[in-house]
């Protein structure tokens, strides 16, 4: 079998004959595959790609590593062992005790993890549906315990060895069989077994939408531009890669600087203009700011060839280009969000090594610039890990929805699986749409060179915070940012922890913000005031400070209740220049004219 050549690279091309100012960086070359000295290659990449199929895209090489380095050291740790036996001993003792009391006594031995929501029917605390339910959690602490970090096993294996253990137990929950599960018993004895009817009608729907990939409209009350992503606005540029948003002003004057949102390309933009309660971009234009956002497209097999540097400069850059040719000699106060936050960072870096000083801040959010706790979605990637991705890619030019979505749900899985499965599947019912599940449903595709060099050079080999991630040839450095920055950690990030997000201040020596808020990845984010829940940290760190650690940092900053958006606003009037007339919509004599309304056309791709 003969090698395959590699996919033609498609260019990123501008809709319109727009006329920006010059860049100093070079476009990316494609790189050239390298010659392989084995012929029938190709035919073992098929093999893995097929497997990766059928293993939801996790290498089998990662998790039998794991498993064996946890029960190799395991089985030389005689005083570990001696431990585990203590422990269950010490579990067992805790449930016959727990069994000889009436349910109504006593607070139960063994207690759900906060976000696991399986157990909260009442009928879980009377027998025997509560020893059931203490027998599961009991087993789940043993687990726990028995993965701990031990003396000479790697840290990865031990926390991929506790999250495959977490993954067995879950499907093995009793929740998840309806003899065992009281409020499916409940529920199919007051319905006469409706339930169970309704729960079929909705597991046939589920599979065949999976099996065809079909991609279902948003329900009522929740179409993207009329109830999601609709706050006003125009697509004043559009290339290849992206749809540039600029939003109509909500106050008589506005910030001379405008924003520039970086939202990540692993989803839709319109995570940041959900509905008009909670949207950060209506937010930020009623708070008398210039808006502009930029709205990916959902690559296809012709874009393969999209690389990390082509969303750098005809993505970010690009869009930058177009908001000065509409507000000349303005600078601009940038905001990246996730991966969108990483991107930002480089070209950040890039532009203070090239003398480009266009921005006025940088605001980055849930964000990473290092990758070495990258969180439980990245905890599998190791080099087999990433041939397993790149194999599976290859195949198709792109990373497929089907593969992020089971990504995400896994880190979660007791949640967002199985529970939702009781729901649907047991009881009969109804997802009820949200704004933030419709956003969630409606996943993108990654390209694959781009994915394959975000993994290796960001994820894998951590270059840009270590000093060797190059663009255009040319090694930059994050701390020769010398703009202010505004961070963002959330409490419970699983995919980008805070402690992670917050390393941004050991690898910057600028002027920097720091907000610890509670929440998720996206709660966390999406955060807006007048709710009674939440609170957040904030702190000052002025330029050339000492570093401090996130322990003491936590320590030494009190929480304060409400959302962290007037905070940031106030931030970035200080940050600004003063008010100045609105400005109007597009550049018409610069060729940015108007396109189409908000949201444009990218968000509406499946």
């Amino acid at each position: 079998m003969t090698k395959r050549p590699p996919k033609p690279r498609t260019p990123v091309k501008d809709v319109q004959n727009v006329r920006l100012p010059a860049r100093t960086t070079a476009a990316s070359q494609p790189k050239a595959e390298p010659r392989s000295a084995h012929p029938h290659e190709n035919l073992d990449r098929a093999s893995r790609a097929a497997v990766a199929y059928l293993s939801a895209g996790v290498s089998p090489n990662a998790f039998i590593q794991a498993w064996s380095d946890w029960a190799l050291h395991l089985a030389r740790a005689p005083g570990r062992q001696l431990e585990l036996a203590e422990r269950a001993q010490e579990n067992m003792a805790k449930l016959m005790a727990q069994s000889l009391l009436p349910s109504t006594e006593g607070a139960p031995a063994f207690e759900p993890k906060p976000y696991d929501h399986r157990f909260r029917h009442p009928g879980w605390e009377k027998p025997p549906f509560r020893n059931l339910q203490q027998g599961f959690l009991a087993v789940q602490d043993w687990w726990d315990y028995a993965t701990d970090h031990l003396r000479g096993l790697r840290p990865d294996d031990a926390d991929r060895t506790r999250f495959m253990a977490r993954q067995i137990l879950d499907l093995w929950s009793p929740s998840n069989f309806p003899a065992l599960n009281p409020e499916i018993i409940e529920a199919t004895r007051k319905s006469q077994g409706k339930n169970l009817g309704e729960g079929a009608r909705n597991f046939v729907h589920d599979f065949v939408n999976t099996f065809a990939q079909i991609h279902e409209p948003a329900p009522e009350g929740f179409q993207i531009g009329k109830d999601l992503a609709c706050t006003p606005g125009e697509v004043v540029f559009r290339n290849d890669l992206f749809e540039l948003i600029q939003y109509a002003p909500a106050t008589a004057e506005v910030q001379a600087e405008p924003v520039l949102i970086v939202p990540a390309w692993i989803m839709k933009y319109y995570i940041l203009d959900l509905s008009p309660h909670n949207s950060m971009v209506r937010y930020l234009v009623e708070q008398g700011f210039t808006v502009f956002m930029i709205s990916w497209c959902n690559p296809t097999a012709e874009q393969a060839e999209l690389s990390l540097e082509d969303y750098r400069e005809h993505g970010v850059i690009a869009a930058l280009d177009a908001v000065n040719a509409i507000l000349p000699e303005r600078k601009v106060h940038a905001v990246g969000y996730c991966l969108g936050g990483t991107i930002l960072s480089i070209a950040a870096a890039t532009m203070a090594r090239d003398k480009d000083e266009r921005l006025a801040s940088i605001s980055l959010m849930a964000a990473q610039v290092d990758f070495a706790e990258a969180g439980e979605l990245l905890l599998f990637l190791d080099e087999s890990q990433v041939a397993f991705l790149e194999d599976m890619m290859w195949e198709k030019g792109y990373l497929d929805r089907p593969q992020m979505a089971r990504a995400f749900s896994a880190i979660r899985s007791e949640d967002l699986i199985y529970s939702r499965g009781v729901r649907r599947y047991w009881l009969g019912k109804e997802d009820l749409p949200t704004d933030m599940g419709v956003w969630v449903s409606d996943t993108t595709r990654m390209p694959a060179r781009m994915h394959s060099e975000y993994l290796r050079g960001l994820f894998l080999e951590n270059r840009l915070s270590a000093g060797r991630f190059a663009v255009a040839g040319r090694v930059i450095a994050l701390k020769d940012i010398a703009v202010p920055i505004f961070a963002v950690g959330t409490e419970t990030d699983h995919i980008a922890p805070w402690k992670s997000v917050y390393k941004t201040q050991l690898f910057t020596d600028g002027d920097m913000t720091f907000v610890l808020t509670s929440g998720g990845h996206n709660s966390g984010i999406v955060n807006e005031p007048g709710l009674e829940r939440g609170h957040h940290r904030i702190a000052h760190r002025p330029a050339g400070a000492l570093y401090v650690g996130p322990d003491a940092w936590l320590a030494k900053n009190a929480p304060q209740p409400g959302s962290w958006w007037p905070a940031w606003t106030t931030w970035l009037k200080e940050k600004s220049s003063g008010v100045v007339p609105p400005p109007g919509m597009g550049a018409p004599e610069k060729g940015l004219a108007p396109i189409m309304a908000a949201p444009g056309s990218y968000v509406h791709q499946t």
